[in-house]
Formats: structure tokens, C-alpha cells, sequence
């Protein structure tokens, strides 16, 4: 099963067939923005997938696609050795300066496929919200090639942060009319899903043993100006458009009060090498 289009998971058939170039900008407007609103993985999931794949301060840990550092500086306290590969050069400086006072993590700017390391060399291999990004003839296939002996893939995931259902209704028609990829409604059933079905792509690969999972629906708060900006992150739209939409939205959701609260499926899978 893919995830929906778009979102803070991007359908793997889209995702994977951007261009280099695309991939290196495609958040590279927003990426400040993205540091900031995006919601971070809860410390709880942190602290189990720490524990689950045995990383200590010896261990070796490769991040796919760090992004602004969001992940990279959830396990940077835990004083592992971490190399971090990231294409877009927005977020590769921006992650470099917000992790400035971790000497364990250094940072390249560089795509996953192209990245060059000897086999076996990390105990962990992390993608946060990244791996789709991926080819699937690559992926899986170098994750466990840089692996050492029985070691870890470790996936984070956030799904897509929803409103409740009645405010999701007040928008979706302006969602239709601006920026129709935004119209849909996951809900926690469907987000489960979405997340089994990218345990079993691991699975299916027939390179990992079974995957590990451990889940989590989590709640944040935003002010409507957050809000928007968090949709500002999720799928680049013509400034005018985005313009027009965003003035919408506020008129829309003036009723609701200040603030609009969101809910999503928060998860860690975690696989072992063959």
C-alpha cells in the first residue's frame, strides 16, 4: 500500500521519480519553516528504537535524508557516531548549524544512492519521514549492503496531522478549489495502514527480518497562522494561490476559534538484516 499524495508522506510513486534537481529543492523554500512547525517524533519512540537496536556511544548510526535535523538531534544526546546524508543544500546547512554542538554528527551533502562507504559499516541505518524518497530497487538493497552483520533499519515516521472531522469538512471545498491534492481525510485507521503497508515493502524486499513496530496517536496545537504555515510545508503551491487559499482558510476557520488542533499517527519500524 502507498501513502496518499501528498503530505508529510509522499506517495513513493511520486516521490522516487523526482529529478535530482527537484529532490535537492523541492522544500528548499520552506525549510526554515519546515524546521520549526513540523511536529517532532515523540521521545518515547526515540527511547524504544534506541533500546530495540542496542546503539550506545560506540555504535555507528547513517541518517538517510536528515532534513533540517528534526531526528538528527533526538538521537545526537544519546552520543552515537552518526554520518548524515542530506541533497538539499538548504537543509544540509540548516541541520549542520542547529547540530553544531554534537561533535558525533557529521553531515554530507549528498544523495543516499550516490553516497559511497564500505559494507557493513554502521550498526543503524535512520530515515525519518525520508525513505519513499528512495528508488525501491535501491533502498532496501543498500541499507542492509552498508549493514553490518545482523544490524538495524530503523524508520520514523509522522503521518499527515489532521484536524477533527468537522473542520476538515468546513475547509475540504476550499482544498478542492486551490489545492485539490490536500482534499482527503486519513483518519487513524487508514494512517495504520499506510503504516503496514511500508513494513511489508521492507519485508517484501528480502532483505530484513520481521519488522518491529510501535505506534502512537499524538496531538498538537496550532495557531492558525502556525497551521497555515504547516501546510505551506506539505505541497509547494503558486504563491498567489497559496495566497488566495490561506486568506480563505482564515475566514474559515475564524469560527473555530484561535487555534486548530491536529491529530497523527506517530510510529517506529525497526528491521534487522538478513
Amino acid at each position: 500500500m502507498q501513502a496518499p499524495d501528498p503530505g508529510f508522506v509522499e506517495s513513493p510513486a511520486n516521490a522516487h521519480a523526482r529529478s535530482p534537481h527537484q529532490v535537492r529543492t523541492w522544500y528548499a523554500p520552506v525549510a526554515q519553516i519546515y524546521a520549526r512547525v513540523r511536529p517532532a517524533h515523540p521521545q518515547e519512540l526515540i527511547e524504544w528504537a534506541i533500546a530495540q537496536t542496542h546503539l550506545s556511544n560506540t555504535s555507528r548510526l547513517l541518517e538517510i535524508g536528515c532534513g533540517p535535523g528534526n531526528a538528527t538531534l533526538a538521537f545526537a544526546p544519546f552520543g552515537m557516531s552518526m554520518t548524515c546524508l542530506e541533497p538539499n543544500p538548504h537543509f544540509y546547512h540548516l541541520a549542520q548549524h542547529r547540530c553544531a554542538a554534537f561533535d558525533n554528527v557529521t553531515f554530507h551533502n549528498s544523495f543516499f544512492e550516490a553516497w559511497p562507504a564500505p559494507p557493513g559499516s554502521f550498526q543503524a541505518v535512520l530515515a525519518a519521514n525520508a525513505f519513499h524518497w528512495l528508488p525501491p530497487e535501491i533502498r532496501c538493497v543498500k541499507s542492509a549492503e552498508l549493514l553490518q552483520e545482523d544490524g538495524f533499519l530503523i524508520l520514523l515516521w509522522n503521518l499527515m496531522p489532521e484536524p477533527s472531522l468537522e473542520v476538515y469538512e468546513a475547509i475540504e471545498s476550499l482544498y478542492q478549489a486551490y489545492a485539490p491534492s490536500l482534499a482527503r481525510y486519513e483518519g487513524a485507521i487508514v494512517q495504520a495502514e499506510i503504516l503496514q503497508g511500508f513494513g511489508q515493502a521492507v519485508l517484501d524486499s528480502g532483505h530484513f527480518k520481521t519488522v518491529v513496530t510501535e505506534q502512537m496517536t499524538c496531538q498538537v496545537t496550532y495557531g492558525v497562522e502556525e497551521f497555515l504555515q504547516l501546510l505551506s510545508t506539505l505541497r509547494r503551491l503558486e504563491p498567489g494561490t497559496q495566497s488566495i487559499l490561506f486568506e480563505k482558510l482564515r475566514e474559515t476557520l475564524q469560527p473555530f476559534g484561535e487555534t486548530v488542533s491536529l491529530s497523527f499517527l506517530s510510529a517506529v519500524q525497526i528491521a534487522q538484516k538478513l
